[in-house]
């Protein structure tokens, strides 16, 4: 696979840097990690809901947190040094401490976090300001340079 050098777009376009290192952060070739397991859905039109599998976590040991268009959910067991060694035969339900990011999109903001049977719901919204959205403009039959 081709790496595309974007350092051209930085000295090239004013104000664009974000989506330069947008651009530049999707194309690295960094293995994304795989857990926890995760679906995001659009549950009507600028509504959105990400839901993660994390069974064995309960609230305490997850923390969320939105800044700057970043959506980080951390996953962090606590240390179980009084209890005693367990002894698998299988372990098939994973108890790794976590890490995923999300980039948000602007004007998406977090209404909220659920933790249920194991899966985690957060509630998204996109957000957009009156003076972004569309407007009608209605026509004068008069002369607008007329003055009265």
């Amino acid at each position: 696979m081709r790496t595309v050098d974007l350092s051209p777009l930085y000295r090239s376009f004013i104000g664009f840097d974000y989506l330069a290192s947008l651009m530049d952060a999707a194309a690295r070739t960094d293995k994304q990690p795989s857990f926890p397991p995760y679906n995001i859905e659009l549950l009507e039109q600028d509504r959105y809901q990400i839901t993660m599998a994390v069974a064995g976590f309960v609230e305490e040991e997850l923390t969320i947190e939105s800044e700057n268009n970043t959506l980080k959910v951390v996953g962090q067991k606590a240390d179980k040094a009084d209890e005693r060694e367990r002894k698998f035969i299988h372990q098939g339900i994973a108890e790794r401490n976590f890490e995923r990011k999300f980039q948000l999109g602007d004007h998406v903001k977090v209404l909220g976090a659920s933790l249920e049977h194991g899966l985690l719901k957060i509630d998204l919204q996109r957000e957009i300001p009156e003076a972004l959205k569309p407007r009608k403009i209605e026509i004068n039959s008069g002369n607008l340079l007329e003055s009265k």
